[in-house]
């Protein structure tokens, strides 16, 4: 057997005891269903690593830091973002395992199986944060596209940081509040689960989201520079929730993303020359 083989049949053993581990670690702090879904999951595992083991003859330890890695994301941002992002992971990996059912036939069968089986065991994984999705995208897209554009539209209105923060800051609470009560009043309308979570999840997606939007405002003087750093704010916010809902969802990121950047910015512009018009005709000067 060349060398070459026998590192990749190594690595293979290495990444099948890390993800092992990782499935051990996690089902340790789930409860019901989704417990007996992640054990199941390092059994598959532990049984690919023992698989590998049987032609390198070799024991593997597990990459600690990688372990750790998914543990703490998987905890912070849930459990189908975390494994779904391990999963990309490892399609990364699938040229090594391409390379090596060149000399093991046997191989891409089982990997073709096993992760057919592995999909379908981690769709089975019952999660709040997915549920209440929806309403997350809900709050930010409506804080994202009407405060963004509320904000350009102060800026050239007011010409005035102070003034602009705390008129978007008042702008944007109160509307976290109406959106959180429409979310509420059509959730149970519609007669899905829980309306009140719906409503709270909203509301937070919203007030995090004016919270990003507006403090550059109470920290900088210059109002062109504040607005430029809330642009970027929101570039960041949409980039970040864009890349966890392509994760979770397995959904197109550049679609999504370039959709609500362009509905955010197409505002903001629209009510920047707003603003500037009725400085103008209004001829305010503050």
């Amino acid at each position: 057997m060349a060398d070459n083989t026998k590192k990749l049949m190594l690595k293979a053993q290495i990444n099948e005891i890390t993800e092992y581990h990782i499935y051990r670690k996690l089902a340790e702090t789930s409860k019901d269903s989704n417990k007996k879904v992640l054990n199941k999951i390092a059994e598959d595992e532990l049984r690919h690593y023992n698989f590998w083991k049987a032609y390198t003859k070799k024991e593997a330890n597990p990459k600690k830091i990688t372990i750790w890695f998914y543990y703490i994301i998987s905890r912070l941002l849930g459990l189908t973002f975390g494994l779904k992002l391990m999963e990309r992971g490892e399609e990364l990996a699938q040229k090594s395992y391409n390379l090596l059912s060149k000399t093991i036939p046997k191989v891409s069968q089982i990997e073709k199986e096993e992760k057919e089986h592995e999909n379908n065991l981690i769709n089975m994984i019952n999660e709040e944060k997915i549920k209440y999705v929806g309403s997350i995208v809900l709050g930010l897209n409506d804080a994202l596209v009407e405060l963004t554009g509320a904000i350009a539209g102060f800026t050239f209105a007011f010409q005035n940081t102070k003034i602009v923060g705390a008129a978007a800051l008042v702008t944007g609470i109160a509307a976290s509040f109406s959106m959180s009560a429409s979310e509420y009043l059509s959730t149970k309308t519609e007669d899905k689960e829980a309306p009140v979570k719906a409503s709270i999840y909203t509301g937070i997606a919203y007030i995090i989201a004016v919270i990003a939007l507006v403090i550059p405002y109470f920290l900088l003087k210059n109002y062109y520079f504040a607005l430029g750093f809330t642009l970027i704010n929101a570039i960041i916010i949409i980039f970040l929730f864009t890349f966890y809902i392509s994760v979770a969802k397995e959904v197109s990121f550049k679609k999504r993303f370039f959709e609500m950047a362009l509905l955010s910015f197409g505002v903001a512009a629209l009510t920047f020359i707003i603003g500037l018009i009725i400085r103008v005709f209004l001829q305010i000067d503050i």
